[in-house]
């Protein structure tokens, strides 16, 4: 069976605010260890009422600091907002605290809107169109050090000098990403939860691409949004304060996770149900045995190498038995017994 790890956003809910949601995260991120998920990775957004996960990098350090076993990284770093040097440098000191246990993934977008991109870059020197390529190979030569005879950069270092770069992953939702993570040998994930482009074919096109470089071999992973409870009842139930925070970002309307009671009593209109209807296809959501049904014939479809779950719900209790009731029906084993995990 193909592995599982977890995507986390750190939900903010209307009863769950940014602090607590973060707590939120190194709680389930402690059971989620003990439950023998793969990965642990933290999103970056940034001035988004519904998510307090904005730096990847202190969540990454606080959550390795209490797990044993778990693979802990960025889904992703936005390497538009920020030096590669400082990217750097950042993960290099993760790694030497947390020996080979620290991914790096990576991602063109911003995770935000205009306004605040604009905000979180207009101190650093005004660069012209898309430029993650030179970002992405600046911060590779950080680590290679082939920058050109002469270059003044061979004379900084990134800081700790004896802590590898952790794995890159480069992240993406087109075909883009795709081609790029095979062209540069590197690992590649694709947000099917979020993403209207084909998920097999983005895949697929990476593994077809795929030379040496990071990585020896390739290695794909699926991001999928799935919401496990005991029914298909109550999953449906749970799922539908993702289908109202959904409609709302399509209004612009930025607002906190809403609960199900509050989505259930929202008036939609037809048309709105209409494309809640569809958005919906891309959920996975029921029983156990129903979620694992899906989860595994999209991975066949994909040739997924490994599979990271985020669950979208409001309540953390929720959100807990969902991970939980689907590592029993993947067959997941405990790496280390709980009680003696923190002995």
């Amino acid at each position: 069976m193909i592995p599982l790890s977890v995507l986390d956003l750190s939900f903010v809910t209307t009863g769950t605010p940014p602090r607590m949601a973060l707590a939120n995260s190194i709680d389930l991120a402690r059971r989620v260890d003990e439950l023998g998920y793969s990965r642990y990775w933290l999103a970056e957004h940034h001035s988004l009422p519904s998510v307090a996960s904005s730096a990847p990098e202190i969540m990454i350090g606080q959550i390795a600091a209490v797990t044993r076993n778990i693979r802990v990284g960025a889904g992703g770093i936005m390497l538009t907002n920020h030096a590669p040097l400082m990217v750097a440098e950042r993960f290099k000191m993760l790694a030497a605290l947390f020996p080979d246990r620290i991914d790096l993934g990576l991602g063109r977008a911003p995770g935000t809107d205009q306004v605040t991109a604009y905000a979180l870059r207009r101190r650093l020197e005004e660069r012209k169109g898309d430029d993650f390529l030179e970002r992405l190979q600046e911060l590779i030569s950080w680590e290679s050090r082939d920058f050109p005879e002469n270059h003044p950069f061979n004379n900084v270092f990134a800081m700790p000098s004896d802590a590898p770069l952790p794995p890159i992953w480069l992240l993406g939702s087109s075909n883009y990403s795709s081609e790029l993570a095979g062209m540069v040998g590197a690992g590649y994930a694709f947000a099917h939860h979020f993403s209207d482009f084909d998920g097999i074919a983005a895949m697929l096109s990476y593994r077809q691409r795929f030379t040496q470089g990071w990585r020896e071999t390739p290695y794909a992973i699926l991001t999928v949004a799935a919401i496990v409870a005991d029914t298909d009842e109550e999953a449906d139930r749970l799922a539908s304060s993702w289908d109202l925070n959904w409609l709302r970002r399509r209004r612009n309307e930025l607002l906190p996770y809403p609960s199900p009671e509050e989505a259930l009593a929202f008036p939609y209109s037809p048309d709105e149900r209409a494309r809640l209807y569809e958005h919906r296809k891309r959920l996975f959501v029921g029983s156990p045995q129903s979620v694992g049904r899906s989860l595994r014939a999209i991975a066949d479809a994909t040739k997924a190498d490994e599979l990271m779950i985020t669950t979208p719900v409001f309540d953390h209790g929720a959100r807990r038995r969902s991970y939980e009731l689907l590592a029993k029906e993947w067959g997941l084993t405990s790496p280390v017994e709980p009680e003696k995990m923190f002995a």
